[in-house]
């Protein structure tokens, strides 16, 4: 269902800290023209933790509205209470998205049965496919690869996919064997994306690619093709920007790269995330200097 490169868009703000819809809707059109294989609206990236229920599934909207089907877009949706994942799931259909992202629920880091009654109680009623998305150095809650098997296995038409950031990747073969070829497996860590694709991923739900949408679709479709040589060509340009995409707390270097690259866009934040500080700086110019993107 989902393949390539799939950047997990940043939310643009105003001076005032309103959502920028207008230079979201320009970043929707860049992405689709550089290659994007599908987009990710308020995920982590996008600052969702920041957002109002309202603002959320209004860039949401945005996003599709923009995206008009040209290609896919995956909802953030995720909660740490299974009541409001549910909700969130009904208002990403409702907002018109293809898919939902879906965390497993953080900070009251329940055990391997209560992630996986909460994913079975939103698959009794989801309006639409989930994507699971395993990140535990955020939620501090761990899926583990028994726990995925028992979740697809169960739902099967509900479950069509995994966003894995645990960087483990001997699990791209475990959930492979437990779920199938057909499970729609997609790197959550950029730098990681070639040895995860050789293992039998199938893409990246990208930082890096916010801001080179071009060399992320052409290395995703480096691996695709079996053309190793080119796919380590273009991670090697690339992977300056993965690292420094995460030497400040993200997403403040991604918005500062955006700067970089597209003159004029808004680079501000929300509290409590704040700029890249002047080392992480240092560090994009260079990366961005590397990639030929500056």
């Amino acid at each position: 269902m989902f393949h390539g490169s799939i950047p997990a868009l940043v939310t643009p703000f105003a001076s005032d800290g309103t959502f920028d819809e207008a230079a979201f809707r320009d970043l929707v059109d860049w992405q689709i023209d550089e290659g994007s294989a599908a987009l990710v609206a308020c995920g982590t990236t996008g600052e969702a933790a920041t957002l109002t229920f309202e603002e959320h599934f209004h860039v949401v909207r945005v996003c599709v509205d923009q995206a008009r089907g040209r290609v896919p877009v995956i909802a953030g949706a995720g909660s740490n209470d299974t009541r409001v994942a549910a909700s969130n799931l009904q208002a990403a259909r409702a907002a018109g998205a293809d898919a939902a992202l879906m965390v497993p629920p953080y900070y009251n880091r329940p055990g391997q049965e209560g992630i996986f009654r909460h994913f079975a109680a939103l698959a009794a009623d989801a309006p639409l496919p989930i994507v699971l998305y395993n990140v535990p150095a955020r939620t501090v809650t761990d899926i583990q690869p028994a726990t995925v098997a028992r979740i697809v296995q169960a739902f099967p038409k509900v479950f069509v996919g995994i966003k894995d950031a645990s960087g483990a990747l001997a699990r791209v073969s475990q959930h492979r064997a437990a779920c199938g070829t057909d499970f729609v497996q997609l790197s959550g860590n950029d730098d990681l994306a070639l040895a995860f694709n050789a293992m039998g991923g199938v893409g990246c739900i990208s930082v890096s690619a916010n801001v080179a949408p071009r060399l992320c679709a052409e290395f995703q479709a480096a691996c695709q093709s079996g053309d190793g040589v080119a796919a380590l060509r273009l991670h090697d340009r690339l992977f300056p920007l993965h690292d420094a995409m995460f030497t400040d707390a993200s997403p403040g270097p991604v918005k500062y790269a955006m700067t970089r690259v597209l003159p004029g866009f808004p680079g501000d934040l929300r509290l409590p995330m704040t700029p890249a500080g002047e080392a992480a700086r240092a560090a994009v110019d260079a990366a961005l200097a590397h990639a030929g993107l500056a």
